[in-house]
């Protein structure tokens, strides 16, 4: 496998994790959080590069800790699922996760645009040409 289609795979792979978390967190079934961990273990041999036994396992580690965040509403697991809802780079992804775990996402802060009354504000008045 060349270098773009591994990544390609890794991308592919890594949302197809976000979309199992995601439906996890709406069915809470144990078939559903057994997915999550498959295709977590997935990408932690991708991470650890192929080796016998992969000695990277951060995306089992997380899955493990989100399921159980899942499945255990508390102050902790708030923190926990607010921290990986703020890594989900897909918008429309991240939107769903927040509804599916009843979080509130900041609203985006809208840039203040000049008044048209500003928009010359500090510019000295132009003299007609004669």
């Amino acid at each position: 496998m060349n270098a773009r289609n591994a990544a390609d795979w890794h991308d592919r792979t890594l949302r197809g994790w976000q979309l199992a978390v995601l439906r996890f967190a709406v069915t809470l079934d144990n078939a559903d959080g057994l997915n999550v961990l498959a295709i977590a273990h997935e990408l932690d041999r991708l991470g650890s590069h192929g080796t016998a036994i992969p000695d990277f396992s951060f995306f089992r580690k997380t899955s493990a800790a989100l399921c159980t965040a899942l499945r255990n509403p508390g102050e902790h697991s708030t923190r926990l699922l607010r921290s990986y809802l703020m890594e989900i780079s897909d918008d429309r992804l991240r939107r769903a996760f927040a509804a599916a775990v009843e979080i509130d996402l900041p609203t985006p802060r809208r840039a203040n645009k000049p008044s048209r009354s500003d928009l010359w504000r500090g510019l000295s008045p132009r003299r007609a040409s004669a």
